[in-house]
């Protein structure tokens, strides 16, 4: 009998529950004090993995969708194909519907996300916090700027996409126990809308229009395979799910900015996604010809809220410190401000452009924290095993590379879309390219230039929000967890994301 997988995932667990003993005797706060990111699933939570044929170590992947303001986890089942775990509505996202063009423009980001545990911050001043790992190698080969665009709590954005501390929790506690199962990293699609017809010809006069239908290539894969899509970058477009024709997939090189190899998408993939995209293209061009109504490019209302926390926010006035209601999953700051009134040009000579106003006023940062190490127990327990790093802007520090080191860390976190407030006029985004799902053929699109948008110069703005801050030492962002069991989805990691890292 083998033995070692129980070793393992027995030291991982004396490896938490000793830094929850060391956590007690602190008292300066962040992870040392409050254990947030250590945090077990409820019973409740446990009790529905169970159900739907699933184990608490297994991968996740997740999507989001700003129109609709919710936030998906998916969760690995015994077929290995990925099924929906839970729908969490999202508390608050800025921007407006596009992609995240550049630093300031207050956008939350648009695209495919790798996130590994070094992206993971258990001190975030927003409860707890998942970096986006915003700019990808997509965003960076399509010159895009901007760094620390979170997935946290405190129902507060300013580019980033805040939930409640309490969906944050169980959030990232699902994240954590998919990295002790083994998984390296999990996905995170971020999309306008759902990618249904419906929507496709609603806002088909979008200047984003090309690169929504270029990711919805590869929200048409995922939704046919249940499959986590393997993403490359190449002549600054995506493609999904590329093999070498008759050689194996590790063959293949992908350049952000050369032209792509010559591959070709499976056959078992490729033929259920054009079935899918030919009847999506015929749903759409008859919704138009039905006279379905376009909707306004740009709203000017700064992001969006989910109803369920819109109505709360509305009923309550702003009355009490923190709106609490069995309805809604979780609480919320009173004093929120809802994405409900349009924004307008300032008077001649004003530079106060959106980005310099906030929602609410940012909470008080904690104090560093700086826990002893508790001996060899905890040596290279959760480090990595592979030496290559992310650039320093998208790493936020890591509950698993912490636990490692039994460090815990905490700084002021910048703020996530400040933009200088001479720079009014934000430059135009390089445009996005299409590819053939089956050839790799490039058809080029033109992308409109993003826009700023202004606020009245009389308001008095609110202070800035920080958003998360880079740890004080290097943490990896590819490690799998040393002492936990590999947990390896279809297709071997090795053949997943080898050209984005």
């Amino acid at each position: 009998m083998n033995r070692r997988p129980l070793l393992r995932t027995l030291l991982a667990s004396a490896a938490i529950a000793a830094a929850m003993a060391l956590a007690g005797c602190d008292t300066d706060g962040g992870l040392a004090t409050s254990g947030r990111a250590l945090a077990p699933l409820s019973d409740k939570m446990l009790a529905d993995i169970e159900q739907k044929n699933m184990s608490k170590e297994s991968p996740i992947l997740v999507r989001l969708f700003k129109e609709e303001s919710e936030l998906e986890v998916w969760k690995q089942d015994n077929s290995g194909r990925f099924e929906l775990l839970k729908s969490y509505p999202i508390c608050r996202w800025s921007g407006e519907l596009g992609p995240k063009i550049k630093q300031g423009d207050r956008q939350a980001p648009e695209g495919f996300y790798e996130i590994t545990p070094g992206l993971m911050n258990p001190n975030s001043n927003y409860y707890l916090a998942i970096n986006t790992g915003f700019p990808n190698t997509y965003d960076k080969a399509n010159g895009r700027s901007g760094a620390f665009l979170m997935i946290h709590g405190d129902c507060s954005s300013a580019g980033c996409y805040a939930m409640t501390d309490e969906q944050i929790g169980e959030i990232y506690a699902l994240a954590r126990e998919s990295f002790f199962g083994g998984q390296r990293a999990f996905q995170i699609q971020a999309y306008p809308f759902r990618m249904t017809p419906l929507n496709m010809a609603k806002h088909r006069d979008s200047p984003h229009m090309a690169f929504w239908k270029m990711i919805k290539e590869g929200y048409d894969h995922f939704e046919v395979t249940h499959h986590e899509p393997k993403v490359d970058v190449c002549d600054k477009h995506y493609v999904f799910d590329a093999a070498a024709p008759n050689s194996p997939a590790s063959s293949l090189k992908f350049s952000p900015v050369a032209k792509c190899p010559v591959y070709e998408v499976p056959k078992e993939i490729a033929t259920p996604v054009r079935e899918k995209q030919q009847r999506d293209d015929a749903q759409v061009a008859q919704l138009i010809s039905r006279g379905t109504a376009t909707v306004p490019v740009r709203t000017g209302t700064d992001g969006g809220m989910n109803q369920v926390f819109l109505a709360a926010v509305i009923a309550h006035g702003g009355t009490e410190s923190r709106i609490e209601s069995k309805s809604l999953p979780g609480s919320i700051p009173a004093n929120i401000r809802p994405p409900g009134e349009p924004t307008v040009e300032p008077p001649t000579g004003s530079t106060m452009s959106l980005a310099s106003a906030e929602s609410r006023p940012a909470p008080a940062p904690r104090a560093s924290t700086q826990v002893a190490s508790a001996g060899n127990l905890f040596s290279g327990l959760f480090s990595s095993s592979d030496n290559s790093a992310k650039s320093s802007d998208s790493s936020s520090g890591g509950v698993l590379d912490r636990v490692s080191r039994l460090v815990g860390w905490h700084a002021s976190e910048p703020a996530a879309d400040a933009a200088p407030a001479a720079k009014a006029k934000p430059s135009a985004a390089k445009p996005a390219q299409t590819a053939s799902a089956s050839t790799g053929a490039i058809r080029p699109q033109p992308q409109a230039p993003a826009q700023s948008v202004a606020v009245k110069s009389s308001a008095s703005p609110a202070p800035q929000q920080p958003a998360e801050a880079p740890p004080t030492e290097t943490a990896s962002n590819t490690g799998l967890l040393r002492g936990a069991q590999a947990t390896v989805p279809a297709g071997s990691f090795d053949s997943r994301w080898g050209a984005m890292r």
